[in-house]
């Protein structure tokens, strides 16, 4: 992390520490619903803060809707065109970014609907998940979760990086998911995403996390 200081943190006092950040922030483009992230490879549980999360903003009273990444992946004939395991096609081209921009973000931007689509697609069945939209409104806070969130000019108000070093990615890593380590490793070198990210949290031992605070 060249340079950049690290605290030990709690994930119970990070939880709290975010959920009370979320809830000054003010829309950069004058909307009024804030956006934000919790960007990690599954490795580093993004799911498990996000759901954290969302408890904590609806306990101070923020209604929150959360979208998954992996449901906005595209079609499996699109993901799977230049086969089942080219990590520089798992990097450039699963996530359907025209499908959130529509779906999730353009609904949020000032003058919007403020109606969120949760799921699109099912990764496991390979079939549209049919979810219903989400009415969120003003103040209410979209939280997307998922790998590989940055570097597309998503508007997030927020974003919480969970990284790892790249050898304890290939460590937690699954024997069956390794394919994607080097998708993993390009999106350091090319989006520099702990560079990026408002919040980041070390968490190559994620019984003991570190953050920027």
């Amino acid at each position: 992390m060249g340079g950049v200081r690290l605290t030990p943190v709690t994930w119970e006092r990070l939880t709290d520490a975010v959920a009370d950040r979320v809830l000054e922030l003010k829309p950069q483009d004058g909307g009024e619903r804030p956006r934000v992230a919790v960007d990690g490879a599954p490795a580093t549980r993004p799911h498990a803060l996000g759901e954290a999360l969302t408890e904590a903003l609806r306990l101070r009273g923020r209604p929150v809707v959360r979208v998954r990444a992996d449901t906005y992946w595209r079609p499996a004939s699109q993901r799977y065109e230049l086969g089942r395991h080219d990590p520089d096609a798992f990097y450039e081209r699963w996530l359907d970014t025209g499908a959130l921009w529509r779906e999730a973000f353009g609904p949020l931007a000032p003058g919007g609907t403020g109606r969120v689509l949760p799921s699109l697609w099912d990764p496991v069945t390979d079939r549209a998940t049919r979810a219903s939209y989400e009415e969120l409104p003003p103040g209410g806070v979209l939280l997307l979760e998922g790998a590989l969130l940055q570097g597309y000019g998503f508007p997030f108000d927020l974003c919480v990086h969970l990284r790892m070093s790249g050898a304890a990615l290939a460590r937690r890593t699954p024997e069956d998911e390794r394919w994607t380590l080097p998708a993993y490793a390009r999106y350091e070198q090319e989006a520099a995403p702990a560079a990026t990210a408002d919040v980041v949290v070390h968490t190559d031992d994620p019984r003991h996390p570190a953050w920027t605070g």
